[in-house]
């Protein structure tokens, strides 16, 4: 039976929902109206005089080849760090799903890094992978490789994606392991009575079971990749070399405040705000409805 609530007093909701509409005025209706302000007027660096250039700004950032480039870097950085994420999350998941003996403790110490900040997680794989004194770079060497994430874009690149990966892993072994626990085993046990090995029973009963965690995890991880990357990127190659490691966040950061380029900066912002809207709409559209807590 559903309990509904009764308020004694009309005014009573809107009192209780003011500090909620007050933080989504203030943190994003108010700085999204301005970044569309921005993002049709010409600044000087310091802000001393504007004019209006209509769509200019948007014009010449569709065609620089720098931002064009700064797509690309996103979809592949995008890609990669989902990718590896989910893959390593589902596989850890189904192994501490399997575990009867300590299991409580595995899953203690796999959550622990989606603790750690973006820019923590970027420094400690940035001392791993330091050509100097790192010590992967050493055992790399050892194999012949000479790894240089200063100097070498691709080795920047992957630097990037793994510290950006390795911080995402834990959320998604969450989802992953709640979704292996609500699968119910009689289904598993009468495949295998049935004659199916481990293999045959995880892709044709397990994995479909999990489509729409799957699903959501992945809606999930691409905004994570394109928009909560940006501290471990800072933290370990500042968008270098080059701008080998330059996603449109950073670019937005990078022309910004430092180029003081306010008019471009604003239209990225701009952009990069219809990306989210396109994703929320393709979560709320096709895959919330699909989940299952």
């Amino acid at each position: 039976m559903e309990k509904r609530v009764v308020f004694r007093h009309a005014w009573l909701p809107y009192l209780l929902l003011l500090p909620q509409l007050a933080i989504t005025l203030v943190f994003f209706i108010w700085p999204a109206s301005q970044a569309l302000y921005q993002s049709v007027l010409r600044q000087d660096p310091f802000g001393l005089r504007t004019s209006f250039v209509g769509l200019e700004n948007f014009a010449r950032l569709f065609r620089d080849p720098l931002y064009l480039d700064s797509f690309q870097v996103t979809i592949v950085f995008s890609l990669a760090v989902t990718a590896l994420s989910m893959g390593l999350a589902l596989l850890l998941a189904v192994m501490a799903d399997r575990v009867i003996k300590g299991a409580t403790g595995y899953k203690t110490l796999l959550i622990w890094p989606y603790a750690v900040a973006p820019a923590v997680a970027g420094v400690l794989w940035w001392f791993i992978f330091n050509p100097t004194i790192g010590i992967l770079t050493y055992g790399l060497a050892i194999l012949g490789y000479d790894w240089n994430h200063a100097l070498d874009g691709g080795d920047a690149l992957t630097l990037v994606i793994i510290a950006s990966a390795w911080k995402q892993i834990s959320y998604n072994f969450l989802f992953f392991l709640a979704g292996l626990q609500a699968i119910p085993k009689s289904l598993i046990e009468a495949a295998a009575i049935d004659g199916a090995g481990p293999a045959r029973r995880f892709w044709t009963i397990v994995f479909p079971l999990l489509s729409p965690t799957t699903f959501f995890l992945l809606v999930v991880n691409v905004v994570y990749a394109f928009f909560d990357t940006f501290g471990v990127i800072h933290a370990t190659t500042s968008g270098g070399p080059g701008q080998a490691t330059t996603i449109l966040v950073y670019k937005v950061f990078s022309d910004g405040f430092i180029g003081l380029n306010l008019g471009s900066s604003a239209a990225q912002s701009v952009v990069l705000m219809f990306i989210v809207i396109a994703l929320t709409v393709v979560q709320f559209r096709y895959v919330e409805r699909r989940v299952q807590y």
